[in-house]
């Protein structure tokens, strides 16, 4: 594999998660100036600008023809979020479950994955079936603000550091580059990849690409246990898992048909991805009643771990 190839990984990669950032930065520091309440906000504005990299990275490898790399993008992110991101969270700082999470977000998101695998079992995603993606995401949206008012989580947003509009503005267009960008790299190096090591673009997406695309969420999990800060909950991950088949299949499906290549993404993957969705049930009532800690991170991560060896034997 060419040097090319692993720089246009990696400033791929970084350009992506910054493009990320600055556009959540940007959309949460408009949305407060124009006074969008803060459920709102957390609900739509941040869970949208987090999924920016699947989107983005859906819809381009959608458009050049690359259609296994834009629906494992996502198979692989919704695994590798509970498996990978939200085991390592636990397996080093346990989570209490609030009654809120088992009775409307992993309800949810189990419908979503479900729904997935309904739509997805004729091998392809039409703009009939994107558009109601989207209405189940608007739904999603609405069902889950009138129930997180009455819930206790902190949607974590800070009001004392609001830029003025000039500069969220500019913000909102470099962002919006870097994810373009970023992307264009990040694509055309995980399509040299696959090309070099002879292995289909289903694989590297549901390992390089999905993971590259969940760092933003990994790197904001490890730093709040570092720093023993609950920055992030398990809610935030159920609800990245619900847009990313809402709204990055539902967009990029409108956008252009997406056709399913290799069978493996519908006769595997998408049950792989079922399982790690139905497993959070019952490890938030086993061993520990309402906590996620060490023995439960390190059964997602055991069973991340033979997931991803499964896919190079």
């Amino acid at each position: 594999m060419d040097l090319n190839t692993l720089v246009l990984l990696f400033c791929g990669l970084i350009v992506l998660v910054v493009g990320g950032n600055l556009l959540l930065k940007s959309a949460v520091s408009i949305s407060l100036k124009f006074g969008i309440p803060k459920i709102l906000i957390g609900m739509t504005v941040v869970s949208l600008a987090t999924s920016a990299p699947e989107l983005i990275v859906s819809i381009k490898s959608a458009l050049i023809g690359s259609t296994d790399l834009a629906i494992s993008n996502v198979v692989g992110s919704n695994i590798a979020n509970i498996g990978l991101v939200l085991g390592l969270t636990v397996f080093f700082s346990p989570i209490n479950i609030s009654k809120i999470i088992y009775k409307t977000d992993w309800p949810i998101m189990m419908f979503s994955a479900l729904y997935f695998l309904i739509i997805i079992l004729d091998g392809k995603i039409n703009i009939y079936e994107g558009g109601t993606l989207i209405i189940f995401l608007i739904m999603s949206i609405a069902f889950l603000i009138k129930h997180q008012e009455k819930g206790q989580e902190d949607l974590n947003i800070k009001t004392h550091s609001i830029d003025s509009l000039s500069k969220s503005i500019i913000f909102l267009f470099v962002g919006g580059i870097c994810l373009y960008l970023g992307s264009e790299w990040f694509i055309t190096g995980a399509i040299n990849m696959a090309s070099y090591f002879g292995i289909s673009e289903r694989v590297i997406g549901i390992t390089v690409v999905s993971v590259g695309t969940s760092l933003p969420e990994l790197v904001t999990s490890l730093v709040a246990v570092i720093k023993k800060e609950k920055s992030i909950s398990i809610g935030n991950l159920l609800g990245s898992n619900i847009f990313n088949v809402f709204a990055v299949l539902g967009i990029t499906s409108i956008i252009t048909p997406l056709i399913v290549n290799d069978l493996n993404i519908i006769n595997f993957d998408i049950y792989v991805m079922l399982f790690f969705a139905a497993i959070i049930l019952p490890l938030m009532f086993f061993p520990k009643k309402f906590v996620l800690g060490r023995i439960e991170g390190f059964i997602m991560l055991s069973f991340y771990s033979i997931y991803i060896y499964t896919l190079f034997i």
